[in-house]
């Protein structure tokens, strides 16, 4: 599916550029721009998670917790090799 976008005459000339040095089609740069603005923000989106529950102090506690059941589970496999 194809659809229309519109972006400034700078992000235009910017998309030209950067597909021009890598050989690509502008399509296939502004795809892989937008997957990694996508995780991007997914990190950022974790990250203020993260800095949110450690202010809470139970809440980090069991959190700690958890990850260190977890990591005992995990390492379960490895330890019968």
């Amino acid at each position: 599916m194809s659809s229309t976008v519109r972006v400034s005459q700078t992000t235009l000339q910017t998309l030209r550029q950067i597909a021009a040095q890598s050989g690509e089609p502008m399509q296939a740069v502004l795809d892989k721009a937008v997957e990694v603005y996508r995780r991007q923000l997914f990190l950022q989106i974790a990250n203020e998670a993260y800095a949110a529950l450690r202010e809470k102090p139970e809440a980090w506690r069991e959190e700690i917790a958890e990850r260190e059941e977890w990591d005992v589970i995990l390492t379960d496999e490895i330890r019968e090799w």
